[in-house]
């Protein structure tokens, strides 16, 4: 009878202490697994830059092959929401609350991010390395959310900055996609422009459905712009860049590191990209850079599906993980999300494929300086081919 209340007992405790450990365990993490969570845009407008998430796969697949993170794979979770923030949210909901994702990477899109932030940041979930330059993601600073991708906002002051400085600009205009990532640019070019004595001569509102170009070529082309600043999908700004040509109206065209990939460019414009000069944020693609080169033989050729393109867009889903990849490093074995947060916030001048990485405590007085990882671009143009000319070196933009 003793023996028999004994192990009664010893089941009870062992029952306790099993739903305690059940309890503790972080979501989305086990002994041998970390699930990580991803959207990004294979079909739609923006499917250019759907390969941001396939970048991000293969490097994952490259850091399992050598053994994962302190003894843990790396599970990839990526869906296409064609770029519709109303798919962006579904997806994560379902991912987040079916499967469980122990932090979120990258993510195409600043509606589509806007989204699921409150969603993500409400229930405390990692979210490291947004694709997309918005000021929303650290305006207010927000614990659980960390940039890596630079500002729009200064990637628009930099290139006005060199359009009146250096090329001798006088009349320069936008034309923007009619959500926060067009604004951003809005933003930032009207301040530049203002510390200048300048204004925007015209600014020209895009809606994501608009495929005819005409209105809007034309408002540019009355306002008598010399540079035009394009801070639109890669589908539109091609798309103004020729009916501008049929139009015989021929600015110095300017844009967002969004439509910095200028072999693809090239090719969707026929060779209309020639000439442009934009903004990036990370190593060229024939740059002797010796971790680039790394990531291209590792990653790209092992692991991209037959077709894949070496380009910025592909290795950016490489440079926008590369911080979470350090902080999970960083964490050993012990791996929880309040850790991961705490060990974010040391990395300081980490220097992936991109610019100097830095985070710090929530309580810095600046915002910038303490989630904006990333603050350093440098302007490129496009050459024949597709071929990049550098203009500028890493310089950082406030």
């Amino acid at each position: 009878m003793k023996m028999k209340t004994f192990l009664v007992g010893l089941a009870a405790v062992v029952l306790v202490l099993g739903t305690a450990f059940v309890a503790v365990a972080e979501e989305g993490v086990t002994d041998t697994e970390i699930h990580i969570g991803q959207w990004g845009p294979q079909t739609g407008p923006a499917a250019p830059w759907g390969s941001v998430a396939r970048g991000t796969d293969a490097y994952f697949k490259m850091i399992n092959e050598q053994g994962g993170i302190n003894g843990r794979k790396l599970i990839h979770h990526m869906f296409d929401d064609g770029y519709n923030p109303a798919k962006t949210k579904a997806g994560v909901k379902e991912l987040q609350e079916g499967t469980g994702m122990f932090a979120w990477v990258s993510g195409v899109g600043t509606a589509c991010g806007l989204s699921v932030v409150d969603y993500l940041m409400e229930r405390k979930i990692p979210w490291v390395g947004p694709s997309s330059g918005s000021l929303h993601w650290i305006e207010p600073p927000r614990k659980y959310l960390f940039a890596v991708y630079p500002l729009y906002y200064i990637e628009a002051k930099g290139l006005v900055r060199y359009a009146v400085e250096k090329l001798g600009k006088k009349r320069i205009a936008i034309a923007y996609l009619n959500d926060d990532y067009g604004k951003n640019g809005v933003k930032g070019a009207a301040e530049e422009l203002e510390k200048l004595g300048m204004k925007l001569v015209e600014k020209i509102p895009v809606e994501k459905s608009d495929t005819d170009m005409k209105p809007h070529v034309m408002k540019l082309k009355k306002a008598d712009a010399d540079a035009v600043l394009l801070w639109v999908t890669p589908v539109h700004a091609v798309r103004i860049v020729g009916t501008s040509k049929a139009m015989k109206f021929a600015p110095q065209w300017m844009s967002t590191s969004t439509c910095s990939d200028f072999p693809l460019m090239y090719n969707i414009s026929k060779g209309l990209w020639e000439g442009v000069i934009a903004a990036t944020f990370g190593e060229l693609p024939d740059s002797d850079n010796a971790l680039l080169q790394k990531y291209k033989k590792e990653a790209f050729e092992k692991y991209a599906a037959k077709g894949e393109r070496w380009g910025l867009f592909f290795y950016a889903g490489i440079l926008f993980a590369e911080p979470l990849v350090e902080g999970i490093k960083r964490c050993g074995k012990d791996l929880t999300r309040e850790r991961l947060v705490q060990e974010m916030e040391k990395i300081k001048d980490f220097k992936g494929i991109g610019g100097k990485i830095s985070y710090g405590p929530l309580d810095l007085a600046e915002p910038y300086a303490c989630r904006q990882g990333q603050k350093e671009i440098f302007l490129v143009k496009c050459l024949k081919g597709g071929k990049y000319e550098k203009l500028t070196d890493w310089m950082e933009i406030k």
